[in-house]
C-alpha cells in the first residue's frame, strides 16, 4: 500500500501526519526509522503503474508502456564521477569534448525496497554530470530508447536549433546536439518535452558543469543533485534524495578530513515542490549562486533553490566527528533527503 493511501486510510494527509511528529526522526535513529517508511510503501506494480502514467502521458504510439528494466543506482559513485567525454583536438585548435546519452526506462530502488519506474539517461536518476571547459565545442549524440518522445535541453548560451525544445526525438531516432560551453558555471540538463513535469519527474535530467579558463583552486569536488520522487503518481512527493537514492549518506556517511577544502556543485531538480535546500550543521560555507562568478555571494550555511536554480558552495571543518547535511524543510529530510559528513582527525 503506498504511504499516501495508507494516510488517507487513516484520516490523514502527508504533512499532516508529519506535523504530528510521528516519524521521530532524529540524529542516527533516521536509518532505521525511514526503513521502516518504506517498509509502508509496497513495490509498485510496474505494468499498472505504467499504464497508468500512459494515459497521462501518451506516447507517439499510443501503445501500452513495456515494464522498465531494472538497475541499482550508486549514489556514492555518482557523488564524484564527472564525465569529460572523449577528448579531441579541432583543426582550428579547439578541444572537442563527445558524449553519448541514451534514454532508456528503467525500474531504480530508491528507498529501502521502494522501486520506481523511470525514465533514464544513461539508466540513471539523475544523469551523467557532463563536464567541460568555457570554449570548448560539445557534441552530445542523443539515442532515445525509451517508450516515450524526448529530447535533452541544455541550460547556456547555444543557437535555437540546440535548445531541445522543438527538436522531438521518438523511440529510436537520435539526434546531435553540438554547441561552444558557454559561459562558465554550474548548469543543468533535461528533457523538454509535455508534459515538462513527467518528464522531470521521471528522472530525465542531469548537472552540465563549464569549468573557467582558469581553473578554481583545487578542492576536493562532489555533485549532488536534489529531487522527489512521486511513488504512487498522485502529484505529491513521497521520497526526497540527494542523488538518487533516500538515506544514502544516512546509511553511510561521506568521509572527510579535518581542513579538507571541500566543493559542492548543488542543483535542485525537484518537481511538485517550489523549493529545495541544503543545510549543512555545525559549518558555514562560501556560496556561488550559478557558479558564474568567482567572487562568493553569501559565508552562510542554508541556501535555498527553486527547480532549476543551482550553486557552488565550498567549506571545511575544523574538528573532527559526525555532522549532520539536509534539506532545511523537515518534511523532505524526514522523507530521505539527509545524510552525514563523517569528519576524521586530518594526517596520514
Amino acid at each position: 500500500m503506498a504511504l499516501s493511501r495508507f494516510l488517507a486510510s487513516a484520516g490523514l494527509s502527508r504533512r499532516g501526519f508529519l506535523r504530528t511528529g510521528a516519524l521521530g526522526l532524529i540524529g542516527t535513529g533516521l536509518a532505521a526509522a525511514g526503513r521502516a517508511v518504506a517498509g509502508a510503501v509496497t513495490t509498485p506494480d510496474t505494468s499498472a503503474r505504467a499504464a497508468r502514467a500512459a494515459g497521462s502521458y501518451a506516447g507517439a504510439s499510443g501503445g501500452p508502456i513495456a515494464a522498465p528494466a531494472r538497475g541499482a543506482l550508486d549514489p556514492h559513485g555518482f557523488l564524484t564521477a564527472f564525465d569529460g567525454g572523449r577528448v579531441s583536438t579541432l583543426p582550428d585548435g579547439r578541444t572537442l569534448r563527445e558524449y553519448d546519452l541514451v534514454a532508456e526506462d528503467r525500474e531504480i530502488e530508491v528507498a529501502r525496497g521502494v522501486f520506481f519506474p523511470a525514465w533514464t539517461y544513461n539508466g540513471t536518476v539523475p544523469g551523467p554530470t557532463l563536464r567541460g571547459t568555457e570554449g570548448d565545442v560539445m557534441r552530445v549524440r542523443f539515442r532515445n530508447e525509451g517508450a516515450m518522445p524526448h529530447t535533452i535541453h541544455f541550460h547556456g548560451i547555444h543557437a535555437a536549433g540546440m535548445d531541445g525544445v522543438f527538436e522531438i526525438i521518438d523511440r529510436g531516432k537520435e539526434f546531435v546536439y553540438e554547441f561552444t560551453a558557454e559561459p562558465f558555471g554550474l548548469h543543468l540538463y533535461h528533457c523538454h518535452v509535455m508534459p515538462l513535469k513527467a518528464h522531470i519527474h521521471r528522472g530525465l535530467y542531469g548537472a552540465f558543469l563549464i569549468d573557467p579558463k582558469t581553473p578554481r583552486p583545487p578542492m576536493r569536488e562532489m555533485i549532488m543533485v536534489m529531487n522527489g520522487y512521486d511513488t504512487d503518481m498522485d502529484g505529491e512527493n513521497e521520497f526526497y534524495t540527494v542523488n538518487g537514492v533516500a538515506n544514502c549518506y544516512v546509511e553511510r556517511p561521506i568521509r572527510l578530513q579535518v581542513g579538507e577544502q571541500v566543493r559542492v556543485y548543488l542543483v535542485n531538480l525537484t518537481e511538485f515542490d517550489l523549493i529545495n535546500s541544503l543545510h549543512i550543521h555545525a559549518n558555514f560555507f562560501h556560496l556561488y549562486r550559478t557558479g558564474t562568478s568567482l567572487t562568493p555571494s553569501e559565508f552562510t550555511d542554508t541556501v535555498m533553490l527553486c527547480q532549476g536554480e543551482r550553486a557552488v558552495v565550498e567549506f571545511s571543518y575544523r574538528y573532527p566527528g559526525k555532522y549532520m547535511f539536509h534539506a532545511h524543510q523537515s518534511e523532505f529530510a524526514e522523507l530521505g533527503w539527509m545524510g552525514f559528513f563523517e569528519v576524521g582527525e586530518g594526517g596520514a
